[in-house]
């Protein structure tokens, strides 16, 4: 589930800022919901801020042409990346699905800058193999201009 808070820089009242028109996003924090019987965490919640100078985040559930088709480079605009603590290196994992989301649409006014908090929660693998994990992530604007890539620090998946 996908969860995005905007704080739409659109009023005269406010002070107009002004971000860069290609995305930034800063990693916030990483809530871990552990099952009470297993001690195995079960679901993620990542949270992260983001910037876009003229507001061109998000997709529409209609936006399936290319360059934002099934299966395509675009499809996902934010992308997420697994990697798993194996032998003391974390290695990259591909998922079936993957953790990769649509965000979407965030603004109806196009060329205003906007700012605001995303929250997207994660199910976590049940019977993980490795007990550390972290998530590399960025997003993509319709512009397809890329952001920053952020990381979150290391989360462990068991309680011992």
């Amino acid at each position: 589930m996908l969860l995005v808070t905007g704080a739409f820089l659109l009023s005269s009242c406010i002070k107009k800022e002004s971000f860069p028109l290609i995305p930034e996003i800063g990693f916030s924090h990483f809530i871990t919901e552990f099952d009470t019987t297993s001690a195995v965490a079960k679901r993620g919640i990542l949270v992260f801020t983001f910037t876009d100078g003229d507001g061109d985040l998000g997709l529409k559930s209609s936006d399936t042409l290319p360059p934002y088709q099934k299966n395509g480079n675009y499809y996902y605009n934010l992308v997420i990346d697994y990697y798993e603590k194996q032998a003391g290196q974390f290695v990259k994992v591909s998922l079936d699905p993957p953790f990769s989301a649509r965000i979407p649409y965030l603004s109806n006014y196009p060329d205003k800058p906007i700012k605001g908090i995303i929250t997207d929660t994660l199910t976590l693998n049940p019977a993980p193999l490795y007990d550390t994990i972290k998530l590399v992530f960025f997003l993509y604007d319709r512009a397809l201009n890329k952001s920053n890539v952020d990381s979150t620090p290391p989360i462990v998946l068991r309680r011992h």
